[in-house]
């Protein structure tokens, strides 16, 4: 492999904020042998199928969610995931839960493990907020959103992660007004109503 063809792979990676997917490799003229021979050399890593960073880069903060949403674009963090990012849940997800049209198939993804749910109508496209993590533009439902997600879904993720979800929503400053008008779209309002009640 010549010297330039490598270098200029490298400088296309660096142009991007050091992460690309094969397929955007392949669209910028890097030829596929070049990015396999990066990788056995060591100065690519492959994050996940067909997602590969510069190496020598500083470890990625938030690995799972940059790859999901390189793998996915799609797709929003939600629930226990959307919970963890905004700090607001004890649970520690071990996969990333994301939300995905009605009707979109379900990603093939070795890693990270995820764990898909499938929205639609304006509980699939109101409280998206678009964050930078690790360089790449991450969707991740807001904080009050993802509490009337997680009552809506209270019968797979438990009531006690709702409950403690409203509860440290609550104390980042999360409006009950603001929970309400997700809960109207997920339809638990009448669910959520009670216990709003209680922490006033």
């Amino acid at each position: 492999m010549r010297t330039d063809t490598h270098q200029r792979a490298i400088e296309a990676f660096r142009r991007h904020g050091g992460i690309l997917r094969t397929k955007d490799v392949l669209a910028l003229g890097i030829h596929s042998r070049t990015l396999y021979r990066l990788r056995d050399d060591g100065v690519l890593e492959q994050l996940s199928r067909g997602v590969y960073r510069l190496a020598a880069l500083p470890e990625l903060a938030y690995p799972d969610l940059v790859t999901v949403a390189l793998r996915v674009p799609r797709a929003v963090v939600c629930l226990v995931s959307a919970l963890a990012y905004h700090e607001a849940t004890s649970e520690v997800p071990h996969e990333v839960h994301i939300a995905l049209p009605r009707g979109t198939n379900v990603p093939r993804t070795a890693h990270p493990p995820l764990r898909v749910y499938h929205f639609s109508g304006a509980a699939m496209t109101e409280g998206i907020e678009e964050v930078e993590l690790d360089g790449v533009p991450v969707r991740v439902y807001g904080l009050a959103k993802t509490v009337a997600d997680c009552f809506r879904f209270r019968n797979k993720l438990g009531l006690d992660v709702a409950l403690e979800a409203l509860s440290d929503a609550r104390r980042k400053g999360v409006q009950p007004t603001e929970v309400l008008h997700y809960a109207r779209l997920c339809r638990v309002e009448s669910v959520i109503l009670p216990y709003l009640e209680a922490m006033r």
